[in-house]
């Protein structure tokens, strides 16, 4: 089955806990603080991987979520950081932001690709040692690892795009010049997902893709629809291919003009895309009902370049490939598609606060609360008095105070209680 269009969530991993722990060791009297720091989180990180071409892989498995970091231990001994979670997509996949559509990058050069950070490991109690806190019983978090939903779209890395109806040859074309080798029959939709195949050209060669037939009303969804139009987005050359023999009874100019009318439903840009006509099955072909004449002058106003082949036979088949690796050689690489959104910014402690009343008490929220609360130790006096100092430096204390809250009153911070005191 061929998948090229999937919504997933990802998810890093958090970073480890530091650790609360003083040196015990016979005739060694105040060891202090020892606690190890927590390891980092793994990392999501996508990788480009030319054996695949399908996004079958994500069909049923939608969250990829990344190890935690490990905690660290006594003994100042550093937390196991986690390894990074590899997801292998094919060469071409892009990755868009689920909610807004934007591009966040184009797996297409080759170099690994960081999405989601894994979370920084928290410190152990030994950093908060000082000469008047010289007992700190209390250490870091780890923080959070970043997660987000996004939508993997396959669009597949080829020079030249083969179009046109079904059953023109488009298959029996990639076969006769590339090792690919499509399903082949003389019945409509053989072919239902784009095929590739690597031409030999040259000293290299140059990819071509096989793109399922299109019919007339495809961009109201008739036939297979446009589903497959994605994959031809790259490519830097058109080779319409045309059945010239009339095999259906079709007329090879109305055939052009309606394939192209659906390529341009779909995106405009396609009417400048540099385009070569393929006309096909000239072994087949009736000189007394077909008009030549007609239809070269139809593919010259229209400035594209045209060659007579037959598949089957192999006629003109090498000419195809020199004129198509004639014309790529002028015309610029492969398109990378540029990212839409920048990187966000993190933001700092502190920013998002939020105070509500509820009844008698006033309930105080923030992300960053959350994840301070889980760096104190509320049941150690120093602890807790720079618990306070924070909340007046990050102005906590006077946003309660604009919100009526007065000496005695009851603050709540993600259920820890106090008395409110200045």
């Amino acid at each position: 089955m061929f998948i090229d269009k999937v919504k997933i969530h990802v998810k890093a991993g958090d970073g480890g806990d530091g650790s609360i722990s003083f040196h015990r060791e016979k005739y060694v009297a105040k060891g202090g603080p020892d606690g190890g720091d927590g390891g980092r989180g793994g990392s999501i990180v996508f990788v480009a991987d030319k054996g695949l071409n399908t996004l079958l892989d994500f069909r049923y498995k939608k969250k990829f979520i990344a190890e935690n970091g490990e905690g660290g231990k006594a003994g100042k001994m550093h937390g196991k950081s986690a390894d990074d979670l590899i997801i292998r997509v094919p060469e071409g996949t892009l990755i868009r932001d689920a909610e807004t559509g934007r591009i966040i990058h184009d797996v297409s050069d080759g170099e690994p690709f960081t999405l989601c950070r894994g979370g920084r490991g928290g410190w152990g109690n030994r950093h908060f040692a000082t000469p008047t806190r010289q007992i700190p019983r209390f250490a870091k978090n780890g923080t959070k690892g970043e997660e987000r939903d996004v939508v993997l779209e396959l669009k597949m890395i080829a020079d030249v795009g083969l179009v046109g109806l079904p059953s023109v040859g488009k298959s029996s074309i990639l076969a006769a010049v590339s090792a690919a080798r499509p399903k082949i029959a003389e019945y409509h939709f053989t072919t239902l997902s784009p095929n590739l195949g690597v031409v030999a050209y040259g000293e290299g060669g140059f990819v071509m893709a096989d793109i399922p037939g299109l019919i007339e009303g495809a961009s109201d969804g008739a036939g297979l629809g446009h589903e497959f139009l994605r994959h031809i987005d790259r490519c830097r050359l058109l080779v319409h291919v045309v059945d010239i023999a009339s095999v259906e009874g079709r007329d090879p100019v109305d055939d052009i003009e309606a394939i192209n009318e659906e390529l341009s439903a779909y995106s405009p840009e396609f009417g400048g895309r540099p385009m070569m006509i393929a006309a096909n099955k000239f072994d087949a072909v009736d000189e007394e009902t077909f008009d030549r004449a007609r239809f070269e002058n139809y593919v010259a106003e229209h400035g594209w370049e045209l060659i007579y082949i037959s598949a089957a036979t192999g006629y003109n088949m090498k000419e195809l490939v020199d004129r198509i690796g004639a014309r790529l050689s002028e015309l610029p690489p492969v398109t990378v598609y540029e990212a839409e959104m920048e990187p966000e910014p993190v933001i700092e402690t502190g920013v998002e606060t939020t105070v509500r009343r509820e009844g008698d008490v006033f309930v105080v929220e923030g992300q960053w609360l959350f994840n301070l609360l889980g760096q104190v130790n509320l049941s150690d006096r120093e602890s807790l008095a720079y618990f306070g100092r924070v909340l007046t430096k990050y102005g906590v204390i006077d946003l309660l105070e604009e919100h009526g809250c007065q000496n005695g009153d009851t603050v709540s911070i993600y259920d820890f209680e106090f008395d409110f005191v200045k």
